[in-house]
């Protein structure tokens, strides 16, 4: 049986969703971060990394967002959720199958980290580094995802989805990075991004993965 290591408020939601999708069988065992938002040690029991998401099917451990959906897919896809073979919508597929890890995904996680660093600095130093980060993130991280936002909202605009006339993997990995930058950063000029996060969590498989992964701040 293949058992998905699930942490709460994490990317791993997305295999759920998959696997949802696909109405393949499995089971979930939950973690939950600690106090500084960090995976539990337990989670190295599994991987050495000791970050989610981690499958384990049998023998067989799984690790990183995108390897773990491939490998779902070639067990269970059956051509379900990829464009036909070969396609420009199938390559399209694959981009933001690892462009939502590799690209999208580094600027998001550096907007937590300049959020976070001035809250732990001992007091005196808090006011220096919040102007600080607050800089770096107006020079540096801000620009960088006007132009990714910018990206999706093009690249969902003449279907309403990432790859082709119907929902695929794309939209499902893509759904970690629109969500959290929605908390982030909001879509007042996007439009297209916020009716996908409206589809999206409407969906009975994204609605049945949120029950049997737990409390998701993101939805």
């Amino acid at each position: 049986m293949l058992t998905v290591h699930h942490l709460n408020n994490s990317r791993s939601q997305r295999v759920l969703w998959l696997l949802e999708e696909l109405g393949a069988p499995y089971e979930v065992k939950r973690y939950e971060r600690t106090k500084d938002l960090q995976a539990p040690r337990e989670l190295k029991q599994v991987h050495t990394l000791g970050k989610s998401p981690i499958i384990t099917d049998d023998e067989r451990t799984v690790a990183e967002t995108g390897a773990i959906v491939e490998y779902i897919l070639a067990k269970h896809g059956d051509g379900r959720l990829m464009p036909p073979h070969g396609s420009d919508n199938y390559w399209q597929a694959r981009h933001f199958l690892h462009y939502a890890e590799g690209s999208a995904m580094p600027p998001l996680f550096l907007t937590l980290v300049l959020q976070m660093i001035p809250d732990r600095a001992p007091f005196f130093a808090k006011p220096i580094l919040k102007t600080s980060m607050e800089k770096v993130d107006e020079l540096l991280v801000r620009p960088q995802m006007t132009l990714h936002i910018d990206h999706w909202e093009r690249a969902i605009a003449t279907t309403g989805w990432f790859a082709g006339p119907d929902i695929s993997v794309a939209d499902i990995m893509m759904s970690f990075p629109v969500e959290a930058a929605a908390q982030r950063f909001g879509y007042e000029n996007h439009p297209r991004l916020r009716d996908f996060l409206v589809r999206i969590h409407e969906r009975p498989a994204y609605r049945q993965a949120l029950r049997r992964g737990g409390p998701y701040a993101y939805a």
